[in-house]
């Protein structure tokens, strides 16, 4: 390479230093969302009971230990965790030629 053609004189473009910001931002937001979802469905219920002599397996109502929106919130936090991971990843192994 020449003296003029060196990479720190390269200006990045509005539309990388728009996504240098955004996508993190979206991620943040989206990892804030299912923390929050998750924290508002925690109500959780656990149930015992004996059945002797029962040929029928039990199956309580209300034996979830997490539930639904629980799961759901958690998912939507692991979304957000994978798409910062990624978004890390990428901005640190990203040539500066490129």
């Amino acid at each position: 390479m020449g003296e003029h053609n060196t990479p720190e004189d390269r200006m990045p473009s509005k539309r990388t230093k728009w996504r240098a910001a955004v996508v993190p931002s979206l991620a943040v937001a989206v990892v804030l969302a299912g923390c929050l979802t998750a924290w508002l469905n925690r109500n959780a219920s656990f149930s015992f009971a004996y059945a002797p002599n029962s040929n029928r397996p039990f199956t309580g109502v209300g034996a979830d230990l997490i539930t639904e929106g629980t799961q759901a919130g958690l998912a939507v936090a692991v979304v957000g965790l994978l798409v910062l991971a990624f978004w890390a990843g990428f901005r640190v192994g990203r040539r500066p030629g490129r």
